[in-house]
């Protein structure tokens, strides 16, 4: 099989209140999502969240895995994908979708064959996918980073100076739950969504790229007044609870993929932690 996968299991924030760093790093980082010719996967009992990468340097037919019980992985489920590596290619149910570095493609629930291609398999394609559960089928549609909402928020002052784009959202595609977009930090700034929230409503999965070698990202979370950390490098993810900050601060500045689902499509339905409440 060339897709495979592993779970993990929700965690309460007094549990994870106990965990040394070896435990935060197996209960919440995704190492390893991008493998050379290979889909790879991590199915979370976070909202039955699905993250991890598709890098085919031949192609790459997405199959169900075992936790889904269905035929086909999208049987009951949507999917957003977003291409960080070089030109690809997304066969969805006969019809071909091209992505460019940073593009950005929505399945729909009950599409059954998938298949990932890069054009040149010496230099792949890399796909980051996020899945959630859904209860009806909407369009497979492609966005391009040109065609992303976007959102200039910070400022260089406070080293937070980024730009949000919303790829996969409502207003720009339709869907269940799962919304994706990517944030992209100018030169001089480091910190990612500071001030730090949670949203008990919904769950959420950071991957990082654009991380230069040799330098790193300090992905913070744990409750506000119990914060944790995990350091990350280039093409790694985090799995983030509903009672979970997310934030991050990095030795250079970055870009990351935002990915979230749960019961509110409300982009803005968060609940900020003051700077100076933070602990």
């Amino acid at each position: 099989m060339s897709t495979k996968f592993e779970t993990r299991y929700a965690n309460s924030p007094e549990t994870v209140k106990t965990y040394n760093t070896t435990q935060l790093r197996d209960k919440f980082l995704i190492d390893k999502p991008m493998v050379a010719g290979e889909i790879n996967l991590v199915y979370t009992h976070y909202d039955r969240y699905i993250a991890g990468g598709a890098v085919p340097t031949l192609p790459l037919k997405l199959e169900s895995i075992a936790p889904l019980k269905s035929e086909n992985f999208l049987d009951r489920r949507e999917m957003g994908i977003i291409n960080v590596g070089a030109a690809g290619k997304i066969e969805v149910d006969g019809t071909t979708y091209e992505l460019a570095h940073k593009d950005a493609l929505y399945i729909g629930m009950g599409a059954k064959n998938v298949v990932f291609h890069s054009v040149n398999n010496s230099d792949p394609a890399k796909f980051y996918i996020n899945s959630a559960p859904a209860h009806a089928s909407y369009p497979t549609q492609k966005t391009s980073l040109a065609e992303a909402n976007k959102i200039e928020l910070g400022s260089l002052e406070t080293a937070n100076h980024r730009t949000v784009s919303q790829m996969i959202i409502g207003g720009i595609i339709t869907t269940c739950q799962l919304q994706m977009g990517m944030t992209e930090l100018k030169v001089g700034s480091v910190w990612n969504t500071m001030p730090a929230h949670v949203h008990d409503r919904r769950m959420e999965v950071y991957f990082y790229l654009d991380v230069p070698q040799d330098q790193a990202v300090c992905h913070f979370m744990g409750q506000p007044q119990e914060t944790r950390h995990i350091w990350i490098h280039n093409h790694q993810a985090v799995i983030s609870p509903p009672w979970s900050i997310h934030s991050g601060s990095g030795t250079s500045n970055y870009t990351f993929i935002w990915g979230m689902a749960g019961e509110n499509l409300d982009y803005n339905d968060m609940d900020v932690a003051k700077i100076t409440d933070l602990k």
